[in-house]
């Protein structure tokens, strides 16, 4: 099956239990076994499969793909995080999960990237296909994920939930507040690009759709050497309190993106094999322009935006440790094991 309706590709398993993280319940749940199910992937999940499936028979091509070893590990590591908390200087680490969870609500702002009629943009028929389903209930379940939908807590809460059970309810709202101010968070949501990176006449609503969505699963894919990190720092019961649920909630958030690679591998990988038509009716190899958005957005992610987090993460510890004594000593003793990563 390759159609499917909005209301199937929100819809929901049904679960035994529902998730409930610090007293709040969230999207997803437990099965009969005690598995965690995440939420609005009971036809979601074989919809991708299916999309790939056919994509690649049709066209004899392996999806768009990145490996994980493409991107630095975490920064901090666990090694430099067990230090600051064994050492009582936790807060980059809590400004560290207020972060995370404060990008991961950006989330949802792909629903407002405008999806224009795509059809009549490409040579090829796009029946069946993830693009055909984009706005038809894929972006808006990836939107709902990360920032909640209705009374549901979506990844935003869930990180801060894990925050707060991991080091009992360590800054107020307001310092919450300060702390997304101080990492710059504000301006970073309201960035958008504007440079063109495709012919002049070619969408410029479906070059933007296609840019969020490949730097969109660069971080999707990176993400997850922030999940292990996270993991093994919340779920050591030496450093953290909550035996290990903070870890737990993690492990669930990371179950919940790998829908999200998938069907921005799938809808890549069918920009990527077809042709798109300009307005002058001049035809443009999906292939070039996907290279065109790619290659940048990669070396961004690896480079400058990479470059731009490291400096933020010490300027962090930096801020946590400048009324100590042991200031200079304790910064040393971090850096040292960067240097050993």
């Amino acid at each position: 099956m390759l159609d499917f309706t909005e209301a199937e590709l929100l819809a929901d398993h049904r679960v035994a239990e529902r998730l409930v993280a610090d007293g709040r319940i969230c999207h997803g749940g437990f099965d009969g076994a005690g598995a965690y199910v995440s939420p609005r992937t009971l036809h979601r999940v074989p919809a991708i499969d299916s999309w790939a499936d056919h994509h690649v028979a049709t066209y004899g091509t392996e999806l768009v793909d990145i490996g994980l070893d493409a991107f630095a590990a975490n920064t901090p590591t666990v090694d430099q995080a067990r230090l600051l908390i064994e050492r009582g200087a936790p807060e980059p680490i809590i400004a560290i999960l207020t972060r995370i969870g404060t990008v991961e609500g950006f989330g949802s702002f792909l629903r407002f990237v405008p999806v224009p009629d795509l059809q009549p943009l490409f040579v090829e028929s796009i029946a069946g296909t993830a693009l055909a389903h984009l706005d038809r209930g894929l972006i808006e379940a990836h939107a709902r994920d990360e920032a909640g939908f209705d009374a549901e807590a979506g990844h935003r809460d869930m990180w801060f939930a894990a925050r707060d059970i991991a080091f009992d309810r360590p800054v107020t709202e307001d310092q919450t507040a300060l702390m997304i101010e101080r990492m710059g968070l504000t301006a970073m949501a309201s960035a958008t690009a504007a440079t063109r990176r495709w012919p002049a006449d070619t969408s410029y609503e479906l070059e933007q759709l296609m840019e969020r969505m490949v730097r969109l699963m660069l971080i999707e894919v990176s993400a997850f050497h922030t999940f292990a990190w996270a993991e093994a720092v919340l779920g050591d019961g030496d450093l953290v309190a909550g035996e290990g649920e903070a870890a737990r909630l993690v492990s669930y958030i990371r179950a919940d993106e790998t829908p999200h690679v998938g069907y921005l591998r799938v809808a890549l990988s069918e920009l990527r094999d077809r042709t798109l038509i300009g307005d002058s009716g001049r035809h443009h190899a999906g292939a070039d322009l996907l290279h065109a958005l790619w290659e940048p957005a990669l070396a961004d992610a690896i480079g400058p935006r990479r470059a731009d987090l490291e400096k933020l993460v010490r300027s962090e510890v930096r801020h946590a440790l400048s009324d100590r004594t042991d200031s200079a000593e304790l910064m040393d003793e971090y850096l040292s094991l960067e240097d050993a990563a």
